[in-house]
């Protein structure tokens, strides 16, 4: 019997934070297995992979779309054999809960972001989808306040009400991580993670745009409403330097970071972020690459402490610095070796993750 199953309706099993909550299982010798969409290739060594329904299109349940993902928040639950499952995705958790009740099994909601605060940086949330969005996100909210553990990604994000609650924070997986080392003979960017709007995509593209000398790699998978800027991105000179990638697994996305200068953050200043670290920060430092951010508030701290890296929200004194790292890269070299210094004192990786293990195999030691 699986001691532990990590569910989801909406989550690839590609999903940083996924493969870092199951490795840490599994380096506790705890047996998981994973019920998500995509494929066996990108989920985490050492995990029993279990495709969701509509991981390929399946029309009788409405493949990836609206119904699909009803669908799979109904049959999911029922999936799962295990002493203890971790639910993902805020949907699911209803039915996730109804069943580990009758199941005796220990139910873990791990609560990624501010559902609420979320749904205002969506486009897509508005009249009635909207409405239906936030009945999902209050009532998520409140279940995965009196499930027998909730874990957050930050100290920020709720509930902050929950009978048992861990922040467990995105930090570096140094396992999974490749250092940036010496620097490409060609000067080069790097962004790994969602790519949308107000994740800076068009800041990126028009800083590559002005980059004419620089390569840029972009790992992650393009929002839908946003495709159509990328496809006229690629139609201008500066597509050709520019790579995207698509959504990889961890592993393989970092492995891109080999030589590479410096990391993208350029998160914009939605509900959602402004309160935020973004996990990708963290992971560049650890890597030695030199973050370049937006001026939100965590973020500025962060870097002030580190002192590895620079503040900046316009594509132009962006396009700028590059240029001067391009002429001058001595400058640059200081801050990555200063933000891996910072992280390798400040970020205790090993120690956050061995407690998230601790506490799941108490769960696992109480289940009947």
């Amino acid at each position: 019997m699986t001691q532990v199953s990590v569910i989801t309706s909406a989550h690839s099993v590609a999903d940083a934070r996924l493969h870092r909550l199951t490795s840490a299982l599994i380096r506790a010798n705890i047996s998981v297995e994973i019920i998500a969409l995509g494929n066996e290739k990108n989920a985490p060594a050492g995990s029993q992979f279990h495709a969701a329904v509509g991981s390929q299109f399946n029309a009788a349940v409405g493949g990836h779309g609206f119904f699909g993902r009803i669908w799979r928040d109904l049959v999911i639950p029922f999936k799962t054999d295990s002493k203890v499952i971790i639910v993902l995705a805020p949907d699911l958790l209803p039915m996730a809960k109804l069943v580990s009740k009758l199941r005796g099994q220990k139910i873990v909601a791990d609560v990624y972001e501010d559902y609420m605060q979320l749904l205002r940086d969506r486009a897509w949330a508005t009249g009635p989808t909207g409405v239906i969005a936030k009945f999902v996100a209050k009532t998520a909210t409140k279940i995965a306040a009196g499930c027998d553990l909730t874990t957050v990604a930050d100290t920020q994000v709720p509930p902050f009400n929950a009978k048992d609650r861990l922040v467990v924070r995105n930090l570096p997986d140094l396992k999974v991580l490749t250092q940036s080392g010496e620097l490409s003979p060609q000067p080069r960017a790097i962004y790994i993670g969602d790519l949308r709007a107000s994740r800076g995509l068009k800041t990126m593209l028009e800083v590559a745009k002005l980059s004419p000398n620089w390569r840029f790699d972009f790992v992650g998978q393009v929002a839908p409403a946003d495709q159509a800027l990328v496809d006229d991105f690629l139609l201008t000179p500066a597509g050709a330097g520019t790579t995207f990638h698509g959504r990889q697994s961890p592993a393989n996305s970092w492995k891109l970071a080999a030589g590479a200068w410096v990391g993208f953050s350029l998160l914009e200043a939605t509900p959602a972020f402004v309160e935020a670290v973004p996990s990708k920060l963290y992971e560049y430092l650890a890597v030695g690459l030199a973050p370049i951010s937006t001026p939100l508030p965590r973020c500025v701290e962060l870097i002030e402490q580190s002192q590895a890296g620079i503040i900046a929200a316009d594509p132009v004194a962006i396009a700028q610095q590059l240029a001067k790292w391009e002429s001058d890269p001595k400058p640059l070299i200081e801050l990555r070796e200063r933000g891996r210094v910072w992280a390798s004192h400040n970020l205790d990786s090993e120690a956050e993750y061995a407690a998230f293990a601790r506490r799941i195999e108490s769960l696992i030691q109480r289940s009947r």
